[in-house]
């Protein structure tokens, strides 16, 4: 019986903490966009290659060179 009285005051701190936790993410925006991470994984934009310009053009400047020759 004597730890009820612990765990009473224990769980109502528990509970505030998790209230004080859950309005400082509604304030802080952790909840405005909760459908856009779930549809960025379906995008396919990161599996296209890029290749950057500055290698190609020196590439291209040494074949024209070559049969400038």
């Amino acid at each position: 019986m004597d730890v009820i009285y612990g765990l009473i005051p224990g769980m109502i701190i528990l509970g505030l903490l998790a209230v004080g936790i859950m309005l400082w993410a509604a304030k802080s925006g952790q909840f405005e966009d909760l459908e856009g991470e779930a549809h960025r994984i379906l995008m396919d934009e990161d599996l296209t290659p890029e290749v950057p310009a500055k290698k190609e053009q020196p590439e291209e400047a040494a074949s024209s060179d070559k049969t400038a020759e």
